[in-house]
């Protein structure tokens, strides 16, 4: 078939034919070239991860690719982005090659400033300067066939039983999807032979998601395939064949066996597709859910009354569905923000409350994110967005409030904050936004410029410790905190000199 392919992998595929070996690019990334063909799309933005397959091993491998590393048990030999150019001949490629970047935002209120790409690698003696495109890619990976695998865990091959197979089809007969059981043979440019001997390009083409062989054998092996299955029905917009979503109900208790880190990494994928209240739809009617996020079951049939029409569980579903942002953690704290009101349901006074249920649900999604494995930073992130969901706003609300508000959510929140807020609006029916929340969005606007944390302070620890000739200690941090809390009242005080007037009181006072 005719395909565009980047220069990388044909280096790659031809530096091991050249040295007698098969070679041959596998799984999802054929996957996803082919799709990026149908829909006319750009290869290089739909896909960012190579993966090879080769009957060299890892020894003959890393002598064709001496920059290479082998760090595991399993066959694989990596070689990052980076090191490919420099072999590949692409001069200087460790100063071109662009820096991680934080895309810009069309949003009303935007925190982070986009940073321009270079638009090319610059020339090569081997290769033209616009066929390398300034693309992050993870590492290129290159495995030994593989064949006989034995899983004794549920989880990964054993590694003392590997046996290196001896032909492509050995190979890709181990693989868990026919979609990803593809491999491309390189012909000449921009021409390769496609190697589909489980009809991986039908079920492409039909939109279906089947398992290479008996889907309770491949879910035995490794059970995170089960959420792999829902997470490619998500991405790709694909339908589970029935046998194969039989078989994730039959054996959906497998996926304890698997970490929590593989399991994360996975619903986290789900949230960040185009269709994530489908995917949990689909994790729970084939009943993975209960394994992975029952909290949010518990939501089922309660009652909310006021403006919602719907139960607990339809409106996180509606709010993940209508939510803006594409981040997982937003996305997973919109499907959170009410993960509490099951248990702070009451009836009080004829009418149905659940007070407090944002206190309690950031409690519970503070537990979530320590199951999930997630940074500090994204634990910190969901617990404030969920915490912090019911604010809300009156016009005689003071500047001082509004900044307090910004302070509490902090300013790498505002954003988040107010998509979630969107999509809960969204999710309970009513419209994207009103009146009272775009004032309040232009009032925050106009807030930017001032003080919000002690960084912002006009004088440090090492000022005070100067002025008032005294040593380090907690006095300091306690002095900071609360100037800070005066100039978020007032912050023309936020002057060095009329700040070292309060803090002598301050610590006079102490």
């Amino acid at each position: 078939m005719k395909i565009q392919i980047r220069d990388e992998v044909t280096f790659i595929i031809q530096a091991l034919e050249k040295a007698g070996f098969e070679a041959f690019l596998v799984g999802g990334a054929v996957r996803d070239l082919i799709l990026a063909q149908q829909n006319k799309l750009d290869p290089d933005e739909a896909v960012k991860d190579y993966d090879f397959a080769t009957n060299a091993t890892p020894d003959e491998i890393q002598q064709l690719f001496p920059e290479s590393f082998y760090e595991n048990e399993f066959g694989t030999v990596a070689i990052t982005h980076q090191e490919l150019l420099k072999q590949m001949g692409v001069p200087s490629a460790e100063s071109i090659l662009p820096k991680p970047h934080h895309p810009p935002k069309d949003r009303i209120i935007d925190l982070v400033q986009a940073t321009k790409i270079h638009k090319s690698l610059g020339i090569s003696k081997k290769i033209e300067q616009e066929k390398i495109k300034t693309v992050w890619l993870s590492d290129f990976e290159i495995t030994t066939y593989r064949s006989g695998e034995v899983y004794a865990d549920f989880r990964r091959p054993d590694p003392t039983k590997l046996v290196w197979g001896k032909t492509i089809n050995e190979d890709l007969k181990r693989r868990d999807f026919t979609i990803n059981a593809m491999a491309l043979k390189f012909i000449k440019k921009d021409e390769y032979e496609l190697i589909d001997p489980f009809k991986g390009l039908d079920d492409l083409n039909q939109h279906f998601i089947k398992t290479v062989g008996d889907p309770t054998q491949r879910f035995k092996e490794d059970a995170l395939r089960m959420l792999r299955a829902v997470r490619f029905a998500v991405q790709l917009n694909m339908q589970i064949s029935d046998q194969t979503f039989e078989a994730i109900i039959n054996h959906g208790q497998l996926i304890t066996k698997i970490s929590w880190e593989r399991i994360s990494d996975e619903f986290l994928k789900i949230l960040a597709s185009q269709y994530p209240a489908e995917g949990i739809k689909l994790l729970d009617e084939s009943g993975l859910l209960q394994f992975v996020l029952p909290e949010i079951l518990q939501g089922k049939a309660v009652s909310q009354g006021g403006h919602h029409t719907t139960d607990v569980w339809t409106h996180s579903l509606d709010s993940i569905k209508e939510c803006p942002n594409p981040d997982p953690i937003v996305r997973l704290a919109t499907l959170l923000h009410d993960v509490a009101k099951p248990q702070t349901f009451e009836i009080r006074n004829d009418k149905i409350t659940f007070y407090n249920h944002e206190i309690i649900g950031s409690r519970m999604a503070d537990t979530i994110a320590k199951r999930f494995k997630l940074p500090n930073a994204q634990r910190k992130q969901l617990f404030t967005l969920v915490r912090y969901h019911m604010f809300y706003y009156q016009p005689h609300h003071t500047d001082a409030a509004i900044r307090r508000f910004m302070r509490k959510v902090g300013l790498e929140n505002i954003d988040e904050i107010l998509d979630l807020r969107e999509a809960d609006r969204l999710g309970s029916g009513a419209r994207k936004t009103s009146w009272r929340l775009e004032e309040m969005k232009q009032r925050m606007v106009e807030q930017l410029n001032q003080p919000m944390e002690v960084t912002d302070l006009d004088i440090n620890g090492y000022d005070l410790m100067k002025e008032f000739a005294l040593k380090s200690g907690p006095w300091i941090g306690e002095v900071l905190n609360k100037l800070l809390e005066k100039v978020l009242d007032e912050p023309e005080l936020n002057k060095k000199d009329e700040l070292m007037t309060l803090a002598k009181e301050l610590i006079k006072q102490n």
